[in-house]
């Protein structure tokens, strides 16, 4: 027990370090923002590339079959759908300068932090799902010409990587973006009390 009560003594004769001053924080914070800005607009860009691609794909190549272009429209249409998605989830965190007004900023995080865990949870299952019955319709053109075993390993390979993407990944990802974000709301509430 003496040693306890002298653990305690020092803990309590330990002077705390200072605090982060508002304005390093901000910094800190603006760097937070700019780098979830800047990821935001890669994946834009990355699915406005794969449109691309899948729109010349649908116009430019000669099918054999109305189940393979119906298959490419509707990878289409899911890609397009989920650009803009990310385009509106974008647009929260971009409506407004943050520097202007923390508080405010914050209910834009939380808005951001929710859409983000709506799109990865109810509308995510939409995504591949639309996904896998386009890819099913294009490829029976050429699936019937394949081999039996070759049929049957992609079918295999289909199933396992949407079980991983959708199990692991998936949580990986939201934890990770979870955790993120949650910091992020935390410096800009402490940034707020220290300006209030």
């Amino acid at each position: 027990m003496h040693e306890f009560d002298h653990i305690k003594s020092l803990w309590q004769s330990h002077s705390p370090e200072p605090g982060i001053s508002a304005e390093e924080m901000l910094k800190q914070a603006k760097l937070e923002v700019n780098a979830i800005r800047r990821k935001s607009l890669l994946n834009i860009a990355g699915m406005l590339i794969s449109l691309a691609a899948i729109a010349t794909l649908l116009f430019t190549y000669d099918f054999k079959s109305w189940t393979a272009m119906l298959g490419v429209g509707i990878i289409l249409l899911t890609v397009a759908i989920y650009t803009l998605l990310l385009y509106r989830e974008h647009a929260i965190l971009s409506r407004q300068d943050f520097t202007v007004n923390p508080s405010s900023f914050i209910e834009r995080l939380k808005e951001y932090q929710f859409s983000r865990f709506e799109l990865y949870t109810r509308l995510y299952w939409f995504y591949p799902m639309a996904i896998s019955a386009g890819m099913i319709l294009y490829f029976m053109e050429t699936f019937e010409r394949m081999e039996p075993w070759t049929q049957l390993a992609i079918i295999v390979f289909s199933f396992f990587w949407m079980v991983f993407c959708a199990t692991y990944l998936r949580k990986a990802f939201l934890k990770r973006e979870k955790e993120r974000l949650e910091l992020l709301i935390e410096k800009f509430e402490r940034i707020s009390a220290q300006i209030d």
